[in-house]
């Protein structure tokens, strides 16, 4: 925590003080909105929570809003993405899923960030799991999408400028049990770690026990009262957002520069400057093809702070990235 700045996120944190080590000086515009501006040599420069720049057009961000177009861009630009459909409230979505047919799927709102509304379902689900699962999109969009779901691991690019700056790995929400404790109690003992709080003022943020969770560990036979047996690693979402609970783990140097050039190359197909590339990778070491890698989102307005303090990693110091972007 930076002193006096403790009511802003983390990454707004960590631009400040960079720019206080470089003679920056910087102006609090609104403290709600993490709106700073930044003075040096008759140049200014304004930031929104962090990332969220002059550097970027104002049509960027609304493309990658849009999962729809973002994909459409990327597959002209011979990006590999999933397999989709999109459904407006109303619509009969029973004809349109059946070209998923025994496979596992993603449903999530078309236009959202953060993982908010997004459900997997794996096979065997029912016609009901779909239907509970539109319904928790619909409450984030009018249109969904209907993909289908991708092996691998899912990677975070954060694509600053002509480069990659930083990759995690994020892990799902998740306990590992003792063979004494409840799920709900374990969640509690977990959240207790000073690096998670709310409102990404801290590097991590506390696990939720809601109805996405509920329903993922119904999946598994198991609910927040279960009692995990010792050393069992239960999984409380598929979706591995920071944002929902998530652990980061480093893995900007074990990733080849193939993936990395795929992410750059993304954001530049929708304009982007500063863009974070989630990517499920199959092998990590094997080179990219249409079976080993899939980019399922682009995201505007990227965190900082998860490329900092990772879970497991090291520091990647992010922030001087996008100082220099900004030409100071």
């Amino acid at each position: 925590m930076l002193k006096g700045y403790e009511a802003l996120e983390l990454s707004t944190q960590m631009i400040i003080k960079e720019a206080i080590q470089r003679g920056i000086d910087v102006e609090i515009l609104d403290w709600d909105d993490n709106f700073i501006r930044l003075r040096k040599a008759g140049k200014i420069e304004y930031l929104k929570q962090a990332t969220r720049t002059s550097i970027d057009s104002y049509i960027s961000p609304l493309i990658m809003e849009n999962k729809e177009v973002t994909k459409q861009i990327l597959r002209e630009n011979e990006i590999y993405v999933p397999d989709g459909v999109t459904i407006k409230q109303g619509d009969d979505y029973k004809a349109k899923i059946s070209r998923f047919r025994g496979k596992d799927i993603v449903i999530k709102p078309k236009s959202t960030n953060f993982g908010q509304g997004v459900i997997i379902l794996k096979g065997p689900y029912s016609e009901n799991d779909v239907v509970t699962a539109l319904e928790q999109a619909f409450k984030y969009d009018s249109s969904v999408l209907i993909e289908e779901f991708i092996s691998g691991k899912e990677y975070r690019f954060l694509v600053i400028g002509e480069e990659v700056a930083a990759i995690l790995h994020r892990v799902p929400a998740n306990v590992t049990g003792d063979g004494k404790h409840s799920i709900v109690e374990l969640v509690e003992e977990k959240n207790m770690d000073p690096l998670r709080g709310k409102g990404y003022v801290t590097p991590l943020e506390k696990i939720q026990l809601g109805f996405i969770e509920k329903e993922y560990l119904a999946f598994q036979s198991k609910d927040f009262d279960s009692v995990p047996e010792k050393d069992e690693i239960v999984y409380l979402r598929e979706n591995s957002n920071i944002s929902t609970g998530g652990d980061s783990i480093d893995f900007t140097d074990d990733i080849i520069n193939e993936y990395k050039t795929i992410a750059v190359k993304a954001a530049k197909s929708v304009g982007a400057k500063i863009c974070g590339a989630d990517i499920i990778i199959l092998d990590i070491k094997a080179s990219p093809n249409k079976d080993n890698y899939s980019v399922i989102e682009l995201n505007f307005n990227p965190a900082l702070h998860i490329h900092n303090f990772p879970y497991k990693g090291r520091n990647r110091l992010v922030e001087k990235k996008v100082i220099e972007l900004l030409g100071f």
